[in-house]
């Protein structure tokens, strides 16, 4: 099957030290905070409407956002399926007091910013665009 073969391709510690280099190298450029400036259900003054929206992905694999009165908490991976700066995520979090949770995407560009998806559970979702923010 072809799913064994790449299983077996991805063990031992040639493969681990290979994959290990490309994982970080590719994270490394994720890592950090990212203004969210543009998000296809609200405009930038709803986006904002708590402080700056953001996204931020940390290099133990956790990370936060706030747009409009959402704040949530997520947990992300690097996608292996697409060769790249990719990540999928799960989150939870509080929208005006109500516990909400889902999951969502975030791809890096060729042009330095990060776009992707963020997904309620049971709910809307809206894809985004972010510029990189040291301040966040």
């Amino acid at each position: 099957m072809p799913g064994d073969i790449l299983h077996a391709c991805r063990t031992g510690p040639i493969a681990n030290v290979v994959l290990g280099a490309a994982y970080r190298a590719s994270m490394a450029r994720l890592v950090g905070g990212w203004q969210i400036v543009e998000m296809d259900l609200w405009d930038r003054d709803a986006i904002d409407l708590l402080g700056p929206a953001f996204i931020e992905f940390r290099a133990d694999g956790t990370g936060s956002f706030r747009f409009i009165a959402v704040e949530g908490y997520l947990d992300f991976r690097h996608d292996e399926r697409v060769a790249g700066a990719r990540v999928e995520f799960t989150w939870e979090g509080d929208d005006e007091g109500s516990p909400v949770s889902g999951r969502g995407s975030a791809e890096l560009q060729p042009d330095g910013s990060l776009c992707g998806r963020i997904f309620f559970h049971l709910g809307d979702d809206s894809g985004f665009r972010a510029v990189a923010d040291a301040s966040c």
